[in-house]
């Protein structure tokens, strides 16, 4: 009996480890959920993020977080701020973001046609401008003095400027006199009128609170009327705010 005990080889069983494959399945999964909520995140940014990322993913070597919007292959526009240097992607959200701040807060309805106030996101940072028309004069008539409804625009167009570190630019303009008729009052200089009317807009601003710095304020008369308007049209009476990013 003690040599059939003495014959028999031990056996060990080694039994395989099962249950490691759902760790993969799971990484799988979670991957594809960033990809769709990173998809999902670009498809609701405004057309130049989309634009920009589009341009990333062509190019991923060069991230759209250290460069600026420059002249592609394909002949696509570069934008290019005062000091040369391009408007970065990140900048650009901001600034959409900002402009849709002042949008809601102004109450500006941008479905209306001949709406008073217009903000628009450029280069290198915003351009708010505030038309002086007759139906709602931002100043009262042949004068830099403001209506109510211009001083209370300003007023709450101070307290959302201070709220950000741009420089401020305020440039006036006018539109011209129909060849022959008479001037509007005795002595009328156009860029006297809108220089006063400028500088109307930088003491309510500050009277207001602004602390920023304004960097410029400029009368130019009825030198540059809009694009898409006569020189006579009353839409070129209008006070364009730039708030540039620094």
């Amino acid at each position: 009996m003690e040599g059939l005990v003495d014959n028999i080889t031990p056996v060990v069983c080694l039994h395989q480890a099962h249950g490691g494959a759902w760790k993969v399945a799971y990484a799988d999964f979670v991957t594809a959920m960033m990809a769709l909520f990173m998809v999902l995140w670009i498809c609701s940014q405004d057309k130049e993020i989309m634009l920009e990322t589009a341009r990333y993913f062509q190019s991923p070597f060069n991230s759209p977080l250290r460069q600026t919007y420059g002249v592609m292959e394909d002949g696509s526009p570069s934008y290019q701020n005062d000091s040369g240097q391009g408007t970065s992607i990140v900048d650009m959200a901001f600034l959409h973001k900002v402009a849709a701040e002042f949008t809601r807060l102004l109450n500006v309805d941008e479905q209306t046609s001949n709406r008073p106030i217009d903000i628009h996101v450029t280069s290198d940072g915003l351009r708010i401008t505030l038309y002086d028309r007759s139906k709602q004069p931002l100043f009262k008539e042949n004068s830099n003095e403001l209506t109510d409804w211009g001083d209370l625009t300003v007023q709450n167009l101070s307290w959302i400027m201070d709220r950000y570190d741009m420089k401020v630019r305020i440039d006036a303009f006018t539109s011209a006199v129909v060849e022959d008729a008479p001037a509007p009052f005795e002595g009328y200089d156009p860029f006297d009128l809108t220089a006063l009317r400028a500088n109307a807009v930088q003491k309510a601003l500050r009277k207001y609170g602004l602390s920023r710095p304004i960097d410029r304020v400029t009368g130019f008369g009825d030198n540059h009327p809009l694009d898409t308007a006569s020189p006579y049209s009353e839409s070129n009476q209008r006070v364009e705010l730039s708030l540039v990013i620094t």
